[in-house]
């Protein structure tokens, strides 16, 4: 039994992710825990599955504290004082969507060890409800946020930039403009009632959904504007003209602020090269694509930062966990002197090319055997997340989809990025002849 992908359990409500579920899953996880802490994002089903969840816990006689509507973050912050958390979100998905995901104390996701405990225990159905004096006491605690906001402001320098936020309708409504405003920013806001219909926009904030954001930002002459998703674990940026900052710049950004010359960072494996070549000196160490596995590999190697062009950025200091909010005051120390659009311009830029190939599921694997094959000998090759290939002037990265029927490709290049994108295309299409 398969239930946790790279983010947690998650799917579509009361289809994928039910009811039934959630109360195993609180039945499994009460197994071994003793206290727990659990919140939820404004989405419509979420409610719903919290009180599953917390069902199956009590019966486990696990005692539980609920903080109510809060991010994600918030959430991985207070499991401090806990033997874990529960965080009832999807994250970026449509609203449609609703998901469950476990944390450890110190911030971090279950690791995949301990997840596939949590499915031994759903698959043999080895629950042990407790005699009913034993039960687990439900209680409320109120002051989540105001802890998570004070440790924030603690660690984050002083702002008088204007900024516009933009929080999707999402838990991050809840938190970031009052963070953003204590620190000293002009706060302007934007999508900022939660609304687990999330009306204004998909939750996920990429280029394509924060026309509204990039509009405001010129309308108001904001220095800045910043976007979040659902429950506010990603953050990403739009510059003072209105246009927007990719993952890979963002990432470059804070790594320059964050890190020395000789530090460690952590990125998935389709990042940049943009990124090793801003940190001339850096030891850049890549994983699987998730934040859950850059955030495992940054505690492992002891990494000074880490992140994913997504827009998950993590600071080891602080968390485990990534952090849209303390991202989002960060990024204000970033243009404290200089304009974000500077920053991007400092930046080396490379011809990226991306595309997908349709390939059913059950031919994946052959598909990559040939892409291994050809391209085994053309470069340095990696091979924890699809094959990626560096070559003198780029990199290749072939990729099989965990959901969908399809091969993704990403080619980068120096020079002559259509041409390498071509040739692995056509590799791809021979092995699917």
């Amino acid at each position: 039994m398969k239930l946790f992908g790279s983010s947690g359990i998650r799917g579509i409500a009361n289809k994928d992710v039910t009811v039934d579920l959630a109360l195993k899953v609180g039945l499994a996880l009460g197994k071994s825990k003793r206290t727990a802490v659990i919140g939820r994002d404004p989405r419509v089903a979420a409610e719903m599955i919290e009180h599953a969840v917390i069902s199956g816990l009590l019966s486990a006689g696990c005692d539980v504290v609920q903080i109510g509507m809060v991010s994600t973050p918030t959430l991985a912050y207070a499991s401090r004082n806990y033997d874990c958390g529960v965080m009832i979100t999807a994250s970026h998905n449509p609203s449609e969507y609703v998901g469950i995901k476990l944390w450890n104390p110190d911030g971090m996701a279950f690791d995949s060890t301990q997840q596939e405990e949590i499915e031994r225990i759903i698959e043999e159905g080895s629950f042990e409800p407790v005699r009913w004096d034993l039960i687990g006491s439900p209680t409320e605690d109120s002051n989540a946020i105001i802890q998570h906001k004070a440790m924030i402001v603690r660690n984050v320098k002083r702002s008088s930039r204007r900024v516009v936020i933009d929080c999707g309708s999402g838990a991050g409504s809840t938190i970031t403009p009052y963070v953003l405003r204590e620190i000293g920013c002009e706060v302007i806001t934007l999508n900022s009632q939660p609304d687990g219909h999330f009306p204004a926009r998909n939750p996920e904030p990429n280029d394509a959904n924060l026309t509204l954001l990039k509009k405001a930002v010129k309308e108001f002459e904001a220095d800045i504007g910043i976007a979040q998703d659902g429950d506010a674990d990603r953050m990403m940026t739009v510059d003072e003209n209105g246009e927007f900052i990719t993952g890979d710049e963002m990432l470059a950004m804070f790594a320059r602020h964050e890190c020395r010359s000789d530090a460690k960072l952590v990125v998935p494996v389709d990042t940049s090269m943009m990124v090793d070549d801003s940190l001339p000196g850096s030891t850049i160490i890549r994983t699987r694509v998730g934040d859950v596995y850059v955030a495992e590999e940054i505690k492992r190697s002891k990494a000074d930062f880490g992140g994913e062009p997504s827009g998950s950025w993590i600071f080891p200091e602080i968390s485990y966990c990534p952090d849209g909010i303390y991202a989002a005051a960060k990024v204000m120390e970033l243009i404290q002197d200089r304009t974000l659009s500077e920053l991007k311009d400092e930046l080396p830029h490379y011809p990226t090319r991306r595309g997908t190939v349709k390939c059913d599921n059950e031919k994946k694997k052959a598909v990559m055997e040939l892409v291994s094959s050809e391209l085994g000998s053309s470069g340095d090759v990696t091979d924890i997340d699809g094959i990626r290939v560096e070559m003198e002037k780029g990199w290749v990265l072939v990729r099989p989809s965990g959901t969908e029927p399809k091969i993704r490709i990403t080619a980068e290049a120096r020079e002559g990025v259509d041409e390498l994108y071509e040739m692995v295309e056509n590799i791809v299409k021979r092995g699917l002849a």
